[in-house]
């Protein structure tokens, strides 16, 4: 039982022909999971060994490598295929997954502002606890990828499902319903301060203390707890709306990772400046739609180019954010 359901979810690969079909390399994954453990490492022992305040430039810079390497990996995905004749459809549907993730998790990084302000983190120590953070997301996504491209090419129904849910979710945001509530009111902290004896006072990046002898968990174990479980939610959203434009696991997974990487140094450099950003909402709601839409359609039969998709997406977060620079232009005081 346990063999074919494992067999199931790693023999997913893409199942459609209106996706690339590829035989993913044998290394493929364990370069993949190299560079990012690497990645990762280095990130944390060597530019971020000691506690401190990240300030905005040097939050900017690791943006753009962060961003960088991540758009660089589209030529790593074109050299992988080319042999096989899919580098460019493949390209495509990585970067097209990329941008999706990319701009849904700008949600994320507002959300992890108000965690952090609610619960008065230090921010020589935020950068520690979204370290890992990000590692939870990385493996937690891992595994949503796998079983979410094993269950939609076995059941055809979930396309409708997910679309619709989709839809659903982009109107709502649209909406204005879709705002954070408290964080220390939320069934997560009160289950686990039900269960996990804790201390309201930091101990520099611990998550744990002793206390008379006793261990107990600092505020940043309950940070981090809320933080991993905040990305399950929102891979909630983000996973269906990526396998709209790409079904292979490794594309998927590798476009997820590093839009994921980067969310560290996006959160120092945007954190404070989400009324700046008055039309992301609405752009985040329009690629829900559009993705919704796009995964409605598949299950009917009809599939629309990654390559046109790509554009759509390009096109969305352009206008977002260049409206959303109009508007600030407009309200700024004139000296």
């Amino acid at each position: 039982m346990i063999g074919s359901v494992f067999g199931l979810v790693v023999g997913a690969g893409t199942g459609s022909e209106n996706f690339v079909d590829v035989n993913v390399p044998t290394w493929a994954w364990p370069m993949l999971v190299g560079v990012i453990a690497t990645a990762l490492l280095v990130d944390l022992l060597v530019f971020h060994r000691k506690a401190h305040v990240v300030d905005i430039r040097e939050a900017a810079l690791e943006s753009v490598v962060w961003v960088g390497l991540g758009l660089a990996f589209t030529g790593v995905i074109a050299w992988m295929f080319a042999d096989q004749g899919q580098a460019g459809p493949a390209a495509v549907e990585y970067l097209s997954a990329y941008l999706i993730e990319k701009s849904l998790s700008v949600d994320n990084v507002f959300v992890w502002a108000i965690v952090f302000s609610h619960f008065a983190v230090p921010r020589e120590y935020q950068h520690r606890t979204l370290f890992w953070g990000i590692f939870g997301a990385l493996v937690m996504r891992f595994v949503f990828i796998l079983v979410g491209t094993a269950v939609i090419n076995r059941f055809k129904i979930l396309l409708l499902v997910f679309g619709l849910f989709l839809v659903y979710t982009g109107w709502k945001i649209l909406r204005g319903k879709d705002e954070h509530s408290d964080p220390n009111d939320t069934r997560t902290m009160r289950l686990f301060r039900r269960f996990v004896p804790s201390v309201e006072h930091y101990d520099g990046q611990k998550m744990w203390t002793r206390v008379n002898g006793k261990r107990f968990a600092t505020p940043l174990l309950a940070v981090l707890v809320i933080i991993e479980v905040t990305d399950v939610v929102f891979a909630v959203d983000s996973v269906p709306a990526v396998l709209a434009v790409s079904r292979e696991q490794f594309i998927v997974f590798a476009s997820n990772a590093w839009a994921i990487l980067g969310l560290r140094a996006l959160f120092f450099l945007l954190a404070d400046m989400r009324e700046r950003f008055v039309y992301m909402p609405h752009t985040i709601s329009a690629l829900l739609i559009y993705v919704g839409v796009k995964m409605t359609l598949a299950w009917r039969g009809f599939h629309i180019p990654v390559a046109i998709s790509l554009g759509i997406i390009i096109s969305f977060l352009v206008v977002g954010v260049l409206t959303s620079i109009l508007a600030n232009k407009r309200q700024a005081p004139k000296h």
